[in-house]
């Protein structure tokens, strides 16, 4: 399976879906869509990227650049919609306890759809391990691993 093959009978998550799982809001919610998933191991998921997000106005004026950070957020978010769909984890909060190894190779700018990756590493009580990417087309744009403390 490629890294961002979908399977025939995908666990998709909308938008609306993805709001009832997470406990982020907008502004701060960066994943619109699940394009398929497994409970506590792995998820699939894209970011559109408008010209109308707030972000772009101040970051940066005449070139516009999505923010590495919120790059970064997003993979948190789509591995945080694999634990919660989990009947274990429903209704909790993950939290980040690190980000290492982060790598930002291309930006990510107006217009562009961010595709993500992210795969639960480890899983030990309330505490786990999570690695990710995010590419724009078939260029990588960010990679990362992370801890989580689940609260």
């Amino acid at each position: 399976m490629n890294e961002f093959d979908v399977r025939e009978n995908a666990n998709v998550l909308t938008c609306d879906d993805i709001e009832k799982i997470l406990p982020h809001r907008q502004p701060m919610i960066m994943v619109d869509k699940i394009l398929d998933y497994e409970p506590e191991k792995w998820a699939i998921g894209v970011r559109m990227m408008s010209r109308n997000e707030s972000v772009f106005a101040g970051h940066f004026p005449g070139y516009p650049v999505f923010p590495g950070v919120l790059s970064l957020e997003a993979i948190a978010q789509c591995g945080a919609c694999a634990l919660l769909t989990s009947d274990k984890f429903k209704g909790k909060m993950p939290m980040f306890g690190s980000i290492k190894n982060a790598r930002f190779k291309s930006q990510v700018r107006p217009g562009d759809v961010l595709t993500i990756k992210t795969e639960l590493t480890n899983m030990r009580a309330n505490v786990g391990m999570a690695e990710g990417v995010a590419y724009v087309g078939n260029k990588l744009a960010v990679k990362c691993s992370f801890s989580f403390v689940i609260v």
